[in-house]
Formats: structure tokens, sequence, C-alpha cells
């Protein structure tokens, strides 16, 4: 409840939270006591759409046991508990494949995929986030997002997130309006928008194609806002979620970065600097935040 209230009051239309705890394999027995009451005051306050993230110990790409069989069973609960806190998809990360090679972590997926959507609600669609890169990690590139619906035939539940920071780390220059809208043109060409579920509209501390995920504030990192804004107001992307995940959200700077984000949908070009404190913020907390849908 209290991030639905938070969110209705920075005008957010969409939310994402964890349903459990993110780092611990440890799952809630039931919802919340206070899970029918969130999903009404949602619905009454205009957020219309509510994603859960799954834990970041799920990894969909091992082989090693017990992750292997812990992250599958962990994803398909997720799955299963979504309509329990009126949650419309379940994003997750892709995983790494940890040394026995790209086309077996691959083939990993693909058959996890299968197997958590088979044993889980048709009302809910499994949302796949690239990567940065980084180490062993993969989907950091489209092409290999292409790869996974290609092998699952998992129909129209299988979707992907774009996480714009994890782009950038990955070596895709959003940076500018063309770039921005030339990923958006490989990704409808390989895969297709209707797959396009969500957009994680971050900006990034790190340098591009560093294969490292460091969250900045919207328009104040690395990326700028020309990139950020060719993205928001893209009309292909009129159907697609975007979610903030930046930093101080305990601190109160989601409403700060609300309203920088939509200054760019609403054309702006620049932005205004933001104070040093901004950049001192609690960096623990970027990983849940509002957006639009």
């Amino acid at each position: 409840m209290r991030a639905a209230r938070r969110s209705r009051q920075i005008g957010s239309r969409a939310l994402q939270i964890f349903s459990d705890n993110p780092t611990a394999w440890r799952r809630r027995r039931v919802p919340p006591d206070d899970a029918p009451e969130f999903i009404a005051y949602c619905a009454a306050n205009g957020i219309a759409t509510i994603a859960i993230h799954a834990s970041y110990l799920i990894n969909l790409a091992g082989s090693a046991e017990p992750l292997a069989t812990q992250s599958r069973e962990r994803l398909a609960y997720v799955l299963a508990r979504a309509p329990s806190y009126g949650a419309s998809m379940v994003n997750a990360h892709i995983g790494s494949h940890r040394g026995v090679g790209p086309g077996a972590g691959l083939r990993r997926i693909v058959a996890n995929v299968g197997a958590v959507l088979e044993a889980s609600p048709p009302s809910v669609r499994l949302v796949l986030e690239n990567s940065s890169g980084g180490g062993d990690m993969l989907g950091s590139r489209i092409e290999e997002l292409a790869l996974i619906v290609e092998g699952a035939a998992a129909g129209d539940r299988l979707a992907f997130c774009l996480d714009t920071a994890h782009l950038w780390g990955a070596g895709y220059d959003v940076s500018s309006a063309e770039g921005a809208a030339a990923v958006i043109d490989r990704f409808e060409a390989l895969i297709g928008l209707d797959r396009l579920a969500l957009i994680h509209l971050n900006d990034s501390r790190s340098l591009r194609g560093s294969r490292t995920d460091r969250h900045e504030h919207v328009g104040a990192g690395q990326i700028g806002p020309a990139g950020l804004g060719a993205l928001l107001r893209d009309p292909r992307l009129a159907d697609t979620t975007f979610i903030m995940e930046t930093p101080g959200t305990e601190e109160g700077w989601d409403a700060v970065n609300m309203r920088r984000a939509w200054s760019l949908w609403s054309g702006a070009m620049e932005l205004p600097p933001l104070p040093p404190k901004a950049f001192r913020t609690n960096r623990r907390s970027t990983r849940v935040g509002p957006g639009r849908s």
C-alpha cells in the first residue's frame, strides 16, 4: 500500500513491485493481508499496470543444482501468485551461463521458459529483461533475445523488457534520437514490438560498452535527455509500459524523476541540473519504481 500511495502522489500510471524479498529464496506462504486493498486502490487511482520484479537469485540459464531447480520453481511460483497482486506481468533477469557457454545457456533458458509458462496462469506474461552483458550474462544483444523467442514457442505470453541502462552498458548508443530509434527498429525487425512489454527508463553512471549496470536519475547520467526523450515520444511505444528504476526511491527522488520524464515526453531537449545531494542517494533503492502505461 505504501508503494501504491507513493505512485498516486507522483502521478504514476504503472507500478513495479517485489512480492517477496528479492535477495532470498524464502517465499511468502500467502499474499499480504492488504493485497486486495492494494488492487482496489490501484484501480481506483488510475494505476493501470502492475508488474512484479522476480528475485535477483533466479538464473534461467544455469544448469548447476540446486540453483537450476530453485530458479525454475521460484519463477513459476511468482507467476502463479501474480493475480493476487493484480499484476499482469512478471519481469525476470535472464541469467548467466556460468561458464558452460552461450549456446548451452540459451537452451536452458528456452526449456525453462516453456516449463514455467506451462505451469502458470494464462493471464500473466513472463517478461525477460536484457542485460548489460557483464561476466557470463546472457541477453545483452537483441539477437540473443530473438533466439529465445524462436526456441521457446511460448505464444504471446513471452515478452521482453529493455532496460536503457543495460542497453548502454552492453554498447548500444541510445544517447541520441537516432540511436534510440535504431534500437527499437532492430527489436521490431527481429522480435516484434508486440513483445516489448516494458522499458526500464534509467540513465546510467557507466560508460557505454562497459558491461556494467549503474543506474542514474533520468537525463542526469551518461545517456542524457535526448535518447531517453526520444524513447518516451516514440509513437511505436504507445502501448509499452515505462518503469523507472532510478536512485533515491526512499528519499523522495521518484517525484523528481517523474517530472523529468514528463518534461522529456512533452518535448524538452534539456533538463535542469540536479543538486549534488541527488548523487548521494541510497543506491539500494534503484530496483523498484513507478512509471507510466
